[in-house]
């Protein structure tokens, strides 16, 4: 028997302390060491394999990219202290650019994967494809992708020199020489998600976001694929298109779970046969951190600690995210008046990025921007006509608000059961679509009428500084590299825009992620302003006037404070 056991998305959580909200966690990768250790101690022969996504999501990892980039990188040192064999390569780990991740794998003590990242220059991998791992003449194949949707989202520097090919036509390429080398264990250890809802995954276009169900139909060879990028969990058994059947894994995100394969050989005159192939899903909140892992990241510890309780300033009221759901709110109003300060532009587009967190009153400190800014984004401006801008504001509402026909309907968009009405989990809503692309305007005047149907719902009345507003002119308007990029589509699918034109439309770009800015922002003027913006408003008003208090309870299981 042996144990292949995959982390995913881990998004810097690798010590047992959340850096943003200053807190102790159930779950980290310390927790994992423990689970290892003791599948170790049990004499299990265990392959430790990551699926990607760790350069981002908590300044333990931001703190090592950008702030201290000559001590030796805290996640290759936990990476390697912990044994893994291989990992893939993730979109957030190429958002922390080339010096990031280029200087993380040669620090690593395995190789990163991601066969159909491709050097542009010599047509060969830039990671290496796959690898063989040997244990107990045992060999164990590992190939890696990474989600091809990359260029949608992240500015060309991130990944100069980098083209990312289809997952299919990849996997079909490498595996018959993965299966000349005569391996017991075929794996795939895939940075994209698993969805079989549909069928789409049999039709051509495996250049999906999460294309791993087109590869595990269409590419036979593959005994066990490992998951990850949509931090959903997954353990189930797969037919493909030839009748093979083939265990899918995701451990989902933030080191809450780890997948295990437990695999069964027989081993004859001549190879090996799988016997057993049975999938778990472990919760790392039963296990205790080990001990020695913590003790070995205390001084990490201890400085990313000093660095995010460091003062930068000062706050006169709290202020929420949660605000931002219903109407204009201080949170995302401070992120529009920084972001239009920066660049001079007309508009401003940006979203909540983290659903639910606050900036108390009083201090602000270096962890606070964390909260604001959730991802190291750059500042692009980019030219729009006004009705480019209409239709952009259009599309990010149809994903936020419902169609209502009195004060008794929903006004936010939920997820919901057969009956219609949001589904209830632990005493709260959830939104249907991730808040991150609720896109308000700022630098303009408009109502949203919550009566009208899809792209019928908003008026742009003038600029907020008076000026009349033209659909037909073009204007300025700063947004965030992933936006100018594509994602989430507000810009293709909702304004219009070509993706092969988006960057005939780029004006300028920042040279450093939006978070560094905000930081400097806040620093020299010592004060945040806290007042919201009133440039927007849902109509008709009694109708919202109902319905806030409403759903703030429904999405937050408390009452507006």
């Amino acid at each position: 028997m042996i144990s292949i056991v995959e982390t995913t998305d881990i998004h810097g959580v690798i010590l047992p302390w959340d850096y943003v909200e200053d807190v102790p966690l159930e779950a980290s990768l310390a927790s994992t060491a423990g689970y290892i250790k003791k599948l170790r101690n049990k004499g299990d022969q265990v392959i430790l394999l990551d699926n990607g996504d760790n350069l981002q999501g908590q300044p333990a990892v931001y703190y090592y990219n950008f702030i201290d980039t000559v001590s030796p990188h805290l996640l290759a040192e936990s990476f390697n202290y912990l044994g893994y064999d291989a990992c893939s390569v993730g979109n957030h780990d190429i958002e922390a650019g080339h010096n990031v991740y280029d200087r993380v794998e040669k620090e690593y003590h395995f190789p990163m994967l991601a066969a159909n990242a491709v050097d542009l220059k010599t047509g060969e991998p830039y990671f290496k494809p796959y690898t063989i791992i040997a244990r107990n003449k045992i060999r164990i194949a590992v190939m890696g992708l990474v989600t091809p949707a990359i260029p949608t989202w992240l500015p060309e520097e991130l990944y100069s020199g980098i083209g990312f090919r289809d997952m299919v036509e990849t996997a079909e390429k490498w595996m018959p020489e993965i299966l000349n080398q005569k391996p017991d264990i075929v794996v795939g250890l895939f940075h994209s998600g698993w969805n079989t809802q549909d069928e789409k995954y049999k039709l051509d276009d495996s250049m999906d976001e999460n294309g791993s169900a087109s590869v595990a139909w269409k590419v036979p060879g593959f005994d066990v694929i490992f998951c990850g990028h949509d931090h959903r969990t997954a353990n189930e058994k797969f037919v493909n298109s030839i009748g093979d059947t083939v265990l899918i894994l995701n451990g989902g995100s933030r080191s809450e779970f780890v997948a295990r394969a437990d695999i069964g050989l027989l081993t004859g005159k001549n190879k090996k046969k799988i016997i057993s192939m049975n999938g778990e899903l472990v919760e790392m909140k039963d296990f205790p951190s080990e001990k020695e892992f913590v003790d070995k990241f205390r001084s990490d510890d201890r400085i990313i600690k000093e660095y995010v309780n460091r003062v930068i300033g000062s706050s006169p009221e709290t202020i929420s995210s949660r605000d931002s759901y219903f109407g204009p709110s201080s949170f995302t109003g401070l992120i529009h008046k920084i972001q239009l300060q920066i660049t001079g532009a007309d508009v401003s587009f940006a979203a909540p990025l983290s659903f639910d967190v606050a900036i108390p009153k009083g201090p602000v400190r270096v962890r606070d921007m964390f909260k604001l800014y959730r991802f190291e984004n750059m500042l692009y401006t980019m030219s729009l006509t006004g009705e480019e801008i209409l239709k952009y504001l259009e599309y990010s509402y149809s994903g936020w608000i419902r169609t209502m026909k009195g004060p008794g309907d929903f006004l936010l968009n939920y997820r919901t059961g057969k009956d219609g009405k949001p589904l209830i989990t632990d005493g709260k809503a959830w939104l249907a679509n991730p808040s991150y692309n609720f896109d308000s305007g700022a630098g303009i005047d408009y109502y949203v009428d919550v009566s009208k149907s899809e792209g019928e719902r908003i008026k742009i009345t003038s600029f907020t500084n008076g000026k009349p507003f033209s659909y037909k002119e073009s204007y300025k308007v700063a947004l965030n590299s992933y936006r100018g990029n594509g994602g989430g589509g507000h810009l293709t699918r909702g304004a219009g825009i070509r993706e092969a034109e988006l960057s005939s439309r780029m004006i300028s770009s920042t040279e450093k992620d939006l978070r560094y800015y905000f930081l400097r922002y806040i620093e020299e003027r010592g004060t945040l302003d806290t007042q919201a913006p009133d440039n927007w408003k849902f109509i008709p008003q009694s109708w919202i006037k109902v319905r806030v208090p409403q759903e703030y309870l429904l999405l937050f299981g408390q009452t507006i404070q």
